[in-house]
């Protein structure tokens, strides 16, 4: 609660790139030595909490949510070529001329994170934590963490693209996805659009249904998001008091920091065994509170995992 506050608060200074949390004026280790000890850390903790945020994605290929690069085109270019997008978001704003449109649109985006391979930085975390006890909480909706990890292990508290929900929010239950994407695909052939019919509804109140992830609309925060929360709840509930905790930020922006980077932080500063490392491209935040519990990668996401593996393997 305290962090999802802080974000209503210091809203400018997260879009401006930067964290409120006061930030250790201690120099960072070089790369290799924290790396290092990241390895160590691994080998040592009792359990492990990953959070995977957009960059963990992002560093495996799935780079074509704001970029016209190669796989963008690959996945969209015929929307690209039609449209004139940018880059596979575009298309959630974009003003189509008909649903029919947008849902051919919106049916190949979901195909594509629902039918994609385990990315590499994912296949790497599964080497990392093998043997080891751990949780999994991921802001991403890319189905990516429930394909690499058991889903017992796996909170996804923004959404998941496998589910649909009803855009009125007459009920708090999410339905399949998958195969009803499937279908539209299938339908729409070499075409952008899909038929009439085939538009998704709410089968109690007949209102047009869309993707159980937040950002489509009136996000359904009910039966489905509140057993996301409470699996990792009663994870890290059951873990409090373990000698040796660690707590791995992947890839964690300033578009939302409140739900793995500044729990972790808090976490990390409260529990007596608790150790936080934080990988990420652009940033390099250590808290001073935590100055002496942490470490703050600035690098590669997936050429820092290959490097902890290497560190791991020797």
């Amino acid at each position: 609660m305290k962090t999802q506050m802080n974000f209503s608060q210091y809203y400018n200074v997260y879009a401006s790139g930067k964290t409120p949390v006061k930030l250790t004026e201690k120099p960072a280790l070089p790369y290799k030595e924290q790396i290092k000890i990241l390895a160590d850390k691994i080998k040592e903790a009792d359990h492990i909490v990953i959070g995977g945020a957009s960059g963990l994605s992002a560093a495996g290929g799935g780079d074509f949510y704001y970029k016209d690069n190669d796989s963008f085109r690959k996945l969209f270019g015929k929307f690209a070529k039609k449209y004139g997008f940018k880059g596979a978001a575009a298309g959630w704003s974009y003003p189509f001329p008909t649903r029919e449109e947008y849902w051919g649109y919106l049916a190949t985006f979901l195909y594509t994170t629902q039918h994609a391979e385990i990315q590499k930085p994912y296949r790497d975390l599964q080497k990392i934590l093998k043997g080891k006890d751990y949780y999994f909480l991921t802001t991403n909706q890319d189905t990516q963490g429930v394909k690499a990890f058991s889903e017992d292990r796996v909170s996804q508290i923004q959404g998941d693209h496998r589910f649909f929900q009803c855009s009125n929010s007459c009920n708090d239950e999410v339905w399949d996805a998958v195969k009803p994407v499937e279908e539209m695909v299938k339908a729409m052939g070499d075409g952008t659009k899909i038929p009439t019919e085939m538009i998704p509804r709410c089968q109690n109140c007949g209102a047009e249904a869309f993707p159980w992830t937040r950002g489509f609309g009136n996000f359904l925060e009910e039966k489905r998001y509140h057993q996301e929360y409470q699996k990792v709840s009663d994870d890290i509930l059951a873990h409090l008091h373990d000698d040796k905790l660690l707590f791995i930020e992947l890839g964690v922006g300033r578009v939302t920091p409140m739900f793995i980077q500044e729990p972790f932080w808090a976490l990390t500063g409260s529990l007596d065994g608790a150790y936080d490392v934080m990988i990420n491209r652009d940033f390099q935040f250590l808290p001073e509170e935590i100055e002496d519990k942490g470490q703050a990668i600035k690098g590669d996401i997936a050429q820092a995992l290959d490097d902890v593996l290497v560190e791991m393997n020797k």
